[in-house]
């Protein structure tokens, strides 16, 4: 198990450009099963969930060719069904939460899947009913295996038909979707997610020959087809990274540019670092964020503390709270987090409690932030990552912290940040690993 060693208080300079979006690479590349020619997909980001899911493919009998850093062909012409069957496959299915997705593509494209309980992020219940229903309501039939402990699929001749989501799950639209293009007749889906990422795959997917029309919008409607052909993708810059570099150089006082920051596609991103008082500049599709010595917190209109809270698409996702939580101990004034979606997201907590920060658990969804104004700077501490986004905002805490931390079990920030260490000491941090 590796450890990074953070020694704090370091100014960040320069520039970095943001990976390919970790959300989007696992949706388009469980897309790649719903056609037997080749797709090829560009900037995919060498993190360990995206390689996790490629070695999954490859296991399943797609083969995959790395045309250069970041850009692989994927051919899925012939399935290996014995292995779809076998135990390897769903010990690796439960240990990647991405690969739930495979449930739609597989049962378009073979009619039968069997499928274990995904793994992934420890941050409270996150449940498949909408993944299942959907399944369900285009023709499908699941039973679950209680000595397999997995769930198994069957539909042969999926339907077209109206369904209303109960909630705008991202991974479960996309499941649906990609399910529905080879389906008889039309699906309509309402309170579909609309996430970048879901209009990504929906791209993707016409260019391969689906017809989807109300991409961009909570309406999807779905002409099925016959059959699906190849196409090239390239992701989009990963917002959740954009997020993580503007709060890294709020929290440290340092003046650093996002290349290629993807901008059009952020939504409310940027304005949610603004009410906790960073300044952001907007140069092409570059972000600038200026040296700020002090920031201090925006209240409502009334006078009242202000609420930062997660929302579906296009309200802030949920990814980036515990990163705005961490910028906003050093900020002036006093913000309550609201994580709605994730019963255990914010109990990472403690540990900035314990490196000094003014923060109040009021429940497992919501902690009063009240901000030092960098009057007082967070103590070191040794820390243990719960979750890929507990993970980067401990980081963020450490880099302005005084004196070194250290962070154990960073294999949860591979997850779904790509060589950081390296990408952050370029630009003036210090941050060392040790296996």
């Amino acid at each position: 198990m590796a450890t990074f060693v953070i020694e704090g208080g370091h100014k960040l300079h320069g520039s970095i450009t943001p990976q390919g979006a970790k959300n989007e690479a696992l949706q388009v590349l469980c897309a790649v099963l719903l056609t037997k020619e080749t797709v090829v997909i560009d900037n995919l980001p060498n993190i360990l969930d995206v390689n996790n899911l490629i070695d999954l493919l490859a296991s399943i009998g797609v083969t995959v060719e790395k045309l250069s850093k970041g850009k692989f062909a994927f051919t899925a012409a012939n399935l290996d069904t014995a292995y779809l069957r076998s135990a390897d496959f769903l010990k690796k299915c439960n240990k990647l939460r991405g690969s739930v997705m495979l449930i739609g593509p597989l049962l378009a494209r073979l009619g039968e899947v069997t499928y274990a309980k995904p793994g992934g992020d420890k941050i409270g219940r996150r449940r498949l009913d909408t993944h299942f229903q959907g399944m369900v309501n285009l023709g499908a039939t699941f039973t679950y295996d209680q000595d397999l402990l997995a769930y198994r699929f069957e539909g042969k001749h999926l339907k077209g038909c109206y369904m209303l989501l109960d909630e705008a799950s991202v991974t479960g639209t996309a499941n649906i979707i990609m399910a529905s293009v080879l389906a008889e007749g039309t699906t309509t889906i309402y309170n579909a997610a609309c996430e970048p990422y879901v209009q990504q795959l929906c791209r993707l997917l016409n260019n391969m020959g689906a017809k989807i029309s109300g991409v961009g919008s909570n309406l999807l409607t779905i002409e099925g087809v016959k059959s699906l052909h190849g196409a090239q993708h390239k992701l989009l810059p990963d917002m959740i990274e954009v997020g993580s570099f503007i709060g890294m150089a709020a929290i440290t006082g340092s003046e650093l540019r996002i290349k290629e920051a993807g901008i059009k596609d952020l939504g409310i991103i940027p304005d949610a670092f603004r009410r906790l008082g960073i300044r952001i500049e907007e140069e092409g599709d570059d972000l600038v964020i200026p040296a700020q010595e002090h920031y201090q917190i925006e209240s409502f209109l009334d006078g009242s503390i202000l609420t930062v809270a997660d929302a579906p698409w296009p309200g802030l996702t949920p990814d980036l709270l515990s990163v705005l939580l961490v910028v906003a101990t050093q900020a002036k004034g006093s913000v309550l987090i609201h994580q709605k979606m994730f019963e255990s997201r914010l109990f990472f907590v403690d540990k900035l409690i314990d490196m000094g920060a003014q923060i109040i658990l009021c429940d497992p969804h919501r902690a009063v932030v009240v901000g030092h104004d960098h009057t007082r700077q967070l103590k070191r501490n040794n820390m243990t990552s719960p979750d890929i986004r507990a993970g980067i905002a401990m980081l963020i805490a450490a880099m302005s912290a005084e004196g070194t931390s250290r962070i154990d079990h960073i294999d949860q920030i591979d997850r779904g940040y790509e060589d950081i260490e390296n990408r952050l000491n370029a630009i003036g941090a210090c941050i060392r690993r040790e296996e």
